[in-house]
């Protein structure tokens, strides 16, 4: 050889024009839209952040200390009760029961939301009730 020492390159992906960084940006490219499709668009409140029901909401019957929301999956019903003005602990209470079926029910001392409650509603109708402090709702047989 001359005598001069050249850097010695390394073989595989840094050897290719914007290897390792392509490498980086396929990787990072989808895990950015995946939380995209999670969180949702910038800006926009979750239709559901008071709620820990899935499904669709079907049914709010609204009182003067809260709402009662109602929500229905394939087989499941599910409803809480949210206060309008989450704070001190009170009394609150949720109750949802299926045609033919036991209530069940969620109550005491909250801050916020009372629930989630859910029951099996495949081809049922179902009632609930809720309450904030003395005020109260409730939505008669629905879904049936």
């Amino acid at each position: 050889m001359d005598g001069v020492t050249r850097p010695v390159r390394p073989a595989g992906p840094e050897r290719r024009p914007g290897g390792r960084r392509a490498a980086v940006v396929l990787l990072v490219l989808p895990l950015l839209g995946a939380l995209g499709l999670v969180t949702g668009p910038a800006g926009s409140a979750p239709a559901h952040a008071a709620s820990a029901c899935s499904g669709r909401l079907v049914k709010t019957v609204t009182f003067p200390t809260g709402s009662l929301r109602v929500y229905k999956s394939r087989a499941y019903a599910c409803a809480v009760t949210v206060a309008r003005k989450p704070g001190a602990r009170r009394a609150m209470r949720v109750s949802l029961q299926p045609r033919g079926g036991h209530a069940v029910v969620d109550s005491g001392g909250f801050t916020r939301l009372a629930g989630p409650v859910t029951v099996h509603a495949l081809n049922r109708c179902v009632r609930a009730s809720g309450a904030v402090g003395g005020s109260s709702g409730s939505t008669g047989w629905i879904l049936c």
